[in-house]
């Protein structure tokens, strides 16, 4: 049993840390401001080969695991760009996952290879209004027709929508009430984002401005069938096999930002002289910086744990929420630790602590609750009554 990163894995981490010193704190800050995706920053990514890292290699891919994506995932949050730059480029690292898993071979080479090369930009779109959680209540509907499916309604939440040029969409081909089973009758689709037929209206936010949240609104919008993920109804079943690698992901970004939100505090700490002192020699600042430290490593071994047990084919499902639980409140600590540190100059733009303490809240909250996931474990290892 090792707990330290193999050789190639700590050059990944390296290298992505060295490609992302490339765009600068100043860089984030001024598109946070203006709400601008950052194209510069997801094209070098895909330029540079990283946006297919965990992909096979017969459709451009690296061909690695989770693991060193999630090591990549981190270092570009620990980069300074936070959950801003590890969204930005999330959706190819993880989302694609079903097409590896389910689609045809045509369907790979036609799919794949442009959002890889950043030529194309995807969302993925399931969440709905007034349904939450509660995935197998949505309400959009595919209806067949010749050739295919007419989809109609309505998603919330849906990351980059605004910018992209394909959407992974999961909707009801079958009524619920005509199913014998809640999970049964959803399908996905990958398919075209054709702006004559879906209207994206971004989220005012608190945070991450310049990756856009958006209402998406489907008006009879055609799906060839040849774009449909595996078969009809399975698509509920499709899409866990993307859970835990997305909470692995999270996971892992959150203690990337807790990172570099405690370097920011420390190198403060030892600048800010008060009382012909440097703050930092005091252990009221000392010890909670100490704290949030420990906290995050903690976080993070448990976040590898699931990324190592899914690629090795091993049950994840309980690592995975831990390590996504574990690292989102040790980040969020860290990040108000932080600002807490440089006390006013925290809350102003030019130190970043106050980016990172917003964006921070992403995984907080995203892509499941804390609570859900206490939910989960009290089930699932505590074997209490499931209470949902």
């Amino acid at each position: 049993m090792s707990y330290d990163l193999t050789d190639d894995q700590r050059q990944i981490r390296e290298a992505v840390l060295k490609h992302c010193a490339q765009f600068s704190d100043d860089y984030w800050l001024e598109l946070d401001e203006k709400g601008e995706f950052p194209f510069d920053f997801h094209r070098s990514m895909a330029e540079a080969g990283w946006l297919g890292i965990a992909m096979p290699e017969s459709v451009g891919g690296a061909g690695l695991g989770i693991t060193e994506a999630a090591i990549m995932m981190q270092a570009v949050a620990e980069s300074g760009g936070g959950m801003t730059a590890a969204s930005s480029i999330h959706g190819p690292v993880f989302s694609l996952e079903p097409i590896v898993r389910f689609g045809t071979p045509e369907q790979q080479q036609r799919m794949i290879p442009p959002i890889l090369r950043g030529e194309q930009k995807m969302c993925f779109a399931v969440t709905e209004p007034n349904v939450g959680l509660d995935t197998t209540r949505i309400r959009t509907r595919a209806q067949r027709v010749e050739g295919g499916y007419l989809v109609n309604g309505e998603k919330i939440w849906i990351t980059n929508a605004h910018v992209a040029d394909k959407i992974m969409l999961l909707a009801r081909t079958t009524p619920l009430e005509a199913c014998k089973r809640k999970t049964e009758g959803l399908s996905l689709f990958f398919t075209d984002l054709d702006r004559r037929h879906v209207e994206t209206r971004l989220i005012p936010k608190m945070g991450r401005h310049a990756v856009g949240s958006n209402m998406v609104f489907i008006t009879d919008l055609f799906i060839p069938e040849e774009d449909r993920i595996g078969a009809e109804g399975e698509g509920f079943r499709i899409i866990l096999q993307g859970l835990n690698p997305e909470r692995i992901l999270l996971g892992a970004e959150a203690v990337g930002l807790g990172r570099v939100a405690i370097k920011k505090a420390a190198q403060y700490a030892r600048e800010r002289v008060v009382f012909d002192r440097p703050i930092g020699m005091n252990q009221g600042i000392q010890h909670p910086l100490a704290k949030c430290w420990a906290q995050l490593e903690a976080a993070n071994l448990m976040v590898m744990k699931a990324a190592s047990r899914f690629d090795q084919g091993l049950d994840c499902g309980v690592e995975a929420n831990a390590g996504k639980y574990l690292a989102a409140e040790a980040g969020f600590e860290a990040c108000h630790t932080a600002m807490l540190t440089l006390g006013g100059m925290g809350y102003a733009k030019e130190y970043h602590v106050e980016r990172y303490l917003r964006e921070v809240l992403i995984p907080r909250i995203a892509p499941v609750s804390p609570h859900m996931i206490l939910n989960f474990i009290a089930e699932k290892v505590l074997e209490l009554p499931k209470s949902y």
